[in-house]
């Protein structure tokens, strides 16, 4: 059971990497990074398409790396 469990979490960690590595770049200049943004306090807009379909892989994968973590120090610990 503790290496199905492992295995589930190393390929959850794959795949998170690659979600979060494939989600478009929110900021696009140096600046607003240096600012923190403040610009684009009143200009948020929902998330559509291809982006809000990512950032819901992106959540529902963290969802299961933290149950797999959790699993797995169950385990550990009996």
């Amino acid at each position: 059971m503790y290496n199905l469990l492992m295995t589930g979490m190393l390929i959850v960690s794959v795949l998170i990497i690659i979600a979060v590595m494939m989600q478009p770049a929110k900021q696009s200049d140096a600046l607003s990074a240096l600012s923190g943004g403040a610009d684009d306090l009143f200009a948020k807009q929902k998330p559509r398409g291809f982006e809000a379909f990512m950032q819901k892989v992106t959540v529902v994968l963290g969802i299961l790396f933290f149950v797999f973590a959790i699993a797995l120090a169950y385990l550990s610990a009996h």
